[in-house]
């Protein structure tokens, strides 16, 4: 049996990481490579970097900041944020990074999921998906969550995957830093219906969550921030508590 993996999630802006809740209302949460290192040596399975700015500039500022963490941690690591074409994967992945998380420009060029897994292997791309609940089911959003694409959030992971994703970062964002668990409806749908990895993100705010995600739905990892952050609990403990009620991890 596969073990569930537990992986800290760092939105960066500007160098520092940073939390916020639905989106917004950042607030500083301390130097990504401090962190990183603390959460490799908790036990996280992954670490995902994520440029929430997204801009060219601060684009080659996420880059320095997985080159230095990549000299310093020893578990895989996924960035996202700006990858805009097969070139931003390249530079990504040559800064040191294990995979590479795509999402507006996903959507907006299918084609670039196709093109990044012939080059470098569909373990190396993993489609980011914002999903919100609207009146007419889950949609996916991209500018950071800002624009509705009226794309429905079940279909785009299924074509994802045919597309040559390797991996589904799905992230709800009416439970994003809420802290009331997981989006379990949500991550249930999407887990049955493909065939790959999904980490479940978004409302992670007690060792209960971890659980329920878990033996709820098909998600294959758990993606938290600000739980991990503020220091309210930490990797090795949701890992403890986990083994402790059958979940398979690695301790």
């Amino acid at each position: 049996m596969i073990s569930k993996r537990i992986i800290p999630c760092l939105d960066v802006k500007n160098g520092r990481v940073v939390k916020g809740t639905n989106f917004v209302g950042l607030k500083d949460a301390g130097d990504p490579v401090e962190c990183a290192k603390k959460y490799n040596a908790d036990g996280a399975d992954e670490i995902v970097f994520l440029d929430i700015t997204a801009t060219n500039e601060n684009h080659r500022t996420i880059l320095d900041v997985v080159e230095k963490t990549a000299a310093e941690v020893f578990v895989p690591l996924t960035v996202g944020g700006g990858i805009r074409n097969v070139e931003d994967v390249r530079q990504t992945l040559r800064a040191g990074a294990d995979k590479v998380g795509i999402n507006s420009a996903a959507v907006k060029n299918k084609r670039l999921i196709s093109e990044a897994a012939a080059i470098f292997g569909s373990q190396c791309v993993v489609v980011a998906i914002d999903a919100k609940l609207t009146r007419d089911g889950w949609h996916v959003f991209i500018s950071g969550g800002r624009i509705d694409t009226g794309i429905d959030a079940l279909k785009w992971a299924m074509e994802a995957e045919k597309l040559g994703a390797g991996e589904i970062l799905l992230t709800s964002m009416d439970a994003d830093g809420t802290k009331n668990g997981f989006d379990i409806p949500l991550t249930k749908a999407v887990a049955a219906n493909v065939g790959i990895p999904v980490i479940a993100s978004g409302g992670a705010g007690k060792l209960e969550d971890f659980y329920d995600v878990f033996t709820q739905t098909e998600a294959s990892a758990a993606l938290a921030a600000s739980l991990f952050h503020y220091k309210e609990t930490d990797v090795a403990s949701v890992k403890k508590y986990l083994a402790g009620k059958g979940v398979n991890v690695r301790l």
